[in-house]
């Protein structure tokens, strides 16, 4: 049985622990709110460019379409997986339920492993890859929790020009949506080639200018721009919650298990006392 002293300092040093996840799920949950406040306010701006995308996608007809590079249907031979994950640990399960989508959507890809390029942006994704051994196209790291718009158009610019050029037939990004604080879903997006979102069957009135061809031309890059960086953001939101929900947790554990020591520690200092107490005895009673 360990001595009170050693168990003392393991009390001291399981507090000093629960100080500091304290304090890590104070700054998540200030990141959270704040990231979470960036993944509302642009909800509604990708919602709405899909849904110009979708009329503007029906105004014109398939020879139209034909000339949209970012439009073109062709046999999947080869595709791109964008891998969202967060650069540091400390989050619970979030980079590891989305790495285990993403390997799960290579397995069920219809063509091989070695056909399916690969983009990260994270650490954990870049790590657990290169760790495997699985090739990477590129890699970003240090993206930061308050990402602009320009920190995703290196990534776009990769993916756009892959597929222009026809070194793969499609693209695809792996993220955690984010849902509320205590869930977040891993989920699959196909960014390229754009597909009209559902039920665009109805076309909205509008007056376009110069045309709706010019408006879809110029419309359709930002549109990439705009999938890819909604799903960091939502990684992103994901991922402060999760290190938020996974620091409560420690420092509720570690609470606990200070309450057990200590219960341990009176323990051991009572059995301490008593046989502190039974050798006087026993020695005043040789002396007697």
């Amino acid at each position: 049985m360990p001595t009170p002293r050693e168990i003392r300092r393991r009390i001291r040093s399981v507090r000093n622990t629960a100080q500091i996840t304290r304090a890590m799920e104070m700054v998540a949950a200030s990141k959270m709110r704040r990231a979470q406040q960036h993944v509302l306010a642009t909800r509604p701006y990708a919602e709405r460019i899909r849904a110009m995308i979708g009329d503007l996608a029906a105004m014109a007809d398939t020879e139209e379409q034909a000339r949209y590079p970012l439009l073109a249907r062709r046999p999947i031979q080869r595709s791109q997986i964008i891998l969202i994950t967060s650069d540091r640990g400390l989050a619970g399960a979030f980079n590891t339920n989305v790495i285990r989508r993403a390997i799960q959507v290579m397995n069920e890809r219809p063509e091989s492993l070695e056909n399916i390029d690969i983009v990260t942006i994270g650490r954990k994704g870049r790590d657990f890859l290169t760790r495997y051994g699985r090739p990477l196209v590129a890699s970003f790291t240090d993206v930061g929790d308050y990402p602009s718009l320009e920190s995703i158009r290196p990534v776009v610019r990769i993916a756009t020009d892959d597929f222009v050029a026809g070194k793969v037939d499609a693209v695809y990004v792996v993220y955690t949506r984010f849902i509320n604080t205590l869930r977040q879903v891993p989920e699959v997006l196909q960014v390229l080639p754009i597909e009209a979102p559902p039920g665009t069957d109805e076309v909205t009135d509008y007056i376009f200018e110069p045309s709706p061809e010019a408006v879809l031309q110029a419309l359709l890059p930002r549109f990439v721009e705009v999938q890819l960086y909604q799903a960091l953001l939502e990684s992103i939101a994901s991922e402060h919650s999760a290190r938020m929900v996974a620091m409560r947790n420690a420092t509720d554990n570690a609470r606990e298990l200070v309450s057990e020591l200590t219960l341990t520690y009176n323990k051991a200092r009572q059995a301490q006392i008593t046989r502190e107490v039974t050798e006087i005895a026993a020695g005043a009673a040789a002396l007697g």
